[in-house]
């Protein structure tokens, strides 16, 4: 069995059983994605629902307080829960500094789910913590330096360098998105030009291939076309070059051992590994690229290092290196 395979099995196994487990939610602007999850690392049950456009710690709390339900149906023990979320994130205090996607400015969301659950409570930045569950289960697992980068409608990243994640003054390193890589560039949502996820996300990608004279499309359905589409080839082409020079930056920066893309666009595969990992070598000079290479936990990295972080919230940290042991180093 390959790593990823085993990460996967670790993680998907739906055995229903009396243990100890973990509630655990990855909050996003369009969809809240639950799950409880056993101190073997199954997910026992799994809930998704709608984010909605006002009162969403109440909504966030109902959820949780739904998880703990189907926990105690099954005769788990909750000892703990975790919510990833998007924005600035002060975690040592536990409060959203700053959130635009869920209209959210100094929110203390530890504090409030703490109240309504009664049991410890973590909370994790959304990129930060997919990229603790890479770490430790995933495809980054056996370094302690690699950058972790989800590609989707936005672009961030979780930098870990000597074992440590790198947080920042206020809680907002790992931009990604928001380097300025492009000179006079193209304008970006955030006021700044020539921003890199203006060329590399999906809808930097969509909205630059109609700008073209392309129809509406989705980035993957772009992708589809490469190779017959001509302005297809071109933005997808521009994409890559941008990605190459942001991901050399973070490789001079932070010199990481491996590099994991995740999100949408890595989905491309070698449309995008192949030129990709070619032009960053290109662009190198004088010393090897990193090794780049796909996430193996997709899109539950968030929910997952949100019950990694539960679970250390619940002063039980051994439980989650157990979860590495059974998993082959790649």
């Amino acid at each position: 069995m390959s790593g990823a395979e085993g990460a996967r099995s670790l993680l998907l196994t739906h055995e229903r059983g009396a243990g100890t487990a973990v509630l655990a939610v990855d909050l996003g602007g369009t969809a809240m994605k639950g799950a409880v999850v056993s101190d073997r690392g199954e997910t026992l049950v799994e809930l998704t629902r709608p984010t909605p456009a006002s009162e969403v710690v109440g909504a966030l709390i109902s959820l949780f307080r739904d998880l703990g339900e189907s926990a105690s149906g099954l005769g788990c023990r909750v000892v703990g829960a975790g919510v990833a979320t998007p924005g600035m994130i002060d975690e040592e205090r536990g409060i959203v500094r700053y959130a635009s996607n869920l209209d959210w400015r100094d929110v203390p969301l530890r504090d409030a789910l703490r109240d309504a659950l009664d049991v410890p409570v973590a909370l994790g930045h959304d990129v930060r913590a997919a990229g603790v569950a890479e770490r430790l289960i995933g495809a980054a697992r056996g370094t302690g330096d690699f950058v972790l980068v989800p590609i989707g409608t936005g672009v961030a990243a979780a930098l870990v360098t000597a074992g440590g994640t790198v947080t920042g003054a206020t809680g907002a390193a790992g931009e990604f998105g928001h380097i300025p890589v492009v000179i006079d560039g193209e304008q970006c949502t955030c006021g700044q030009r020539g921003c890199l996820e203006v060329y590399v996300s999906g809808a930097g990608l969509a909205r630059r291939y109609a700008a073209a004279g392309g129809p509406a499309l989705s980035s993957r359905e772009i992708v589809a076309r490469l190779g017959s589409d001509a302005v297809a080839d071109r933005v997808w082409t521009r994409a890559v070059d941008v990605l190459a020079q942001g991901l050399n930056i973070l490789t001079l920066l932070l010199d990481p051992e491996v590099i994991v893309l995740g999100g949408g666009f890595s989905r491309a595969g070698d449309a995008l590994m192949i030129p990709l990992t070619a032009r960053m070598s290109a662009g190198l000079a004088w010393r090897e690229r990193p090794r780049v290479v796909r996430s193996e936990l997709g899109g539950d990295a968030g929910r997952t290092g949100a019950a990694i972080l539960a679970f250390r919230a619940a002063g039980l940290e051994a439980v989650a290196d157990e979860w590495r042991a059974v998993i082959p180093t790649p």
